[in-house]
């Protein structure tokens, strides 16, 4: 007489309630949905410029590293887990056929350390309700500058868009292409790109010959950002600004002079460090400035 082992249950029923919780605990504590939805893969490939794809063959994959969808987005979350009770008639059927876990190889596109799916959601889905660690994929790699971080979502996409812009249409990339500027917020690097462009319409006052964009952004690194820079560290500033990165010093230094002029007139940004340093600004006084520039934590 033969026994037959008994089906596993179904885990799309504990899956449902794990995302039900999880929705559930983001409305309590005020949260928007944005840092648990899937990554669209056309907005970071539109975002990110990327170029160039290379196919790497079937490789096991950490199950853990996917975090993004070529297009399925509304039927499951960052975790895998399903948004909606219609995804529920094909997850069964891949469980019973697949009931110890041999699935043959997910289809992704890899992006740095992460990957993203184009077929096998539900294979990805019931990897990790499983506890496994990892999955077989045929990989095709996608080539970008930027690294993706494994906890990215839109927003910080959108941030290093353009921090991207920033690099490529100052030309900072080729002139220094060692040159790393990070700010809190994603708007100011289009700030930076002016502070650029005024420096070349200085340059070629002063010099009176028409200069390359890479000998432009080269000089306003080399003699007015990395001097600023030295300043700010050199007075110990940026111990009144925890958290801030050198980035966001520059700006708030740079708005500083802008509101000092009428009466220092026009200083040298490493003068406004100084006299910033010097004045030792109240609490209260220092609070409200920051603030105003975002640069308050």
């Amino acid at each position: 007489m033969s026994f037959h082992p008994l089906p596993q249950p179904s885990t799309f029923e504990r899956a449902r309630r794990r995302e039900a919780y999880r929705r559930f605990a983001r409305a309590v504590k005020g949260r928007g949905g944005g840092e648990n939805e899937l990554l669209p893969l056309d907005e970071v490939r539109e975002r990110l410029r990327l170029f160039e794809q290379t196919y790497v063959g079937v490789r096991p994959i950490p199950v853990e590293k996917v975090v993004g969808t070529a297009g399925r987005s509304q039927d499951f979350d960052r975790n895998f887990l399903p948004r909606r009770r219609g995804v529920s008639e094909r997850w069964k059927r891949v469980e019973r056929v697949f009931p110890e876990g041999a699935f043959p190889p997910i289809v992704v596109y890899q992006l740095g350390d992460s990957y993203f799916v184009v077929d096998g959601h539900h294979r990805v889905a019931i990897a990790r309700q499983r506890g496994m660690s990892f999955i077989d994929a045929e990989i095709t790699r996608l080539n970008t500058s930027f690294e993706l971080p494994p906890d990215a979502d839109i927003g910080r996409i959108i941030h290093a868009e353009q921090q991207n812009l920033f690099m490529a249409e100052s030309h900072l990339e080729r002139a220094r292409p060692e040159a790393i500027i990070e700010l809190d917020r994603p708007d100011g690097y289009a700030e930076l790109l002016e502070l650029v462009k005024a420096h070349g319409y200085d340059l070629v006052q002063e010099r009176s010959e028409v200069m390359c964009p890479e000998e432009v952004s080269g000089d306003w690194y080399d003699h007015v950002y990395l001097p600023t820079i030295d300043a700010i560290h050199q007075e110990q500033l940026t111990k009144a600004f925890p958290g801030a990165t050198d980035g966001d010093m520059f700006l708030w230094i740079y708005h500083r002079r802008r509101c000092l002029f009428p009466e220092q007139g026009r200083m040298r940004l490493e003068d406004t460090v100084r006299d910033t340093s010097a004045e030792k600004l109240g609490h209260g006084k220092r609070g409200a400035a920051t603030r105003a520039l975002g640069l308050s934590r």
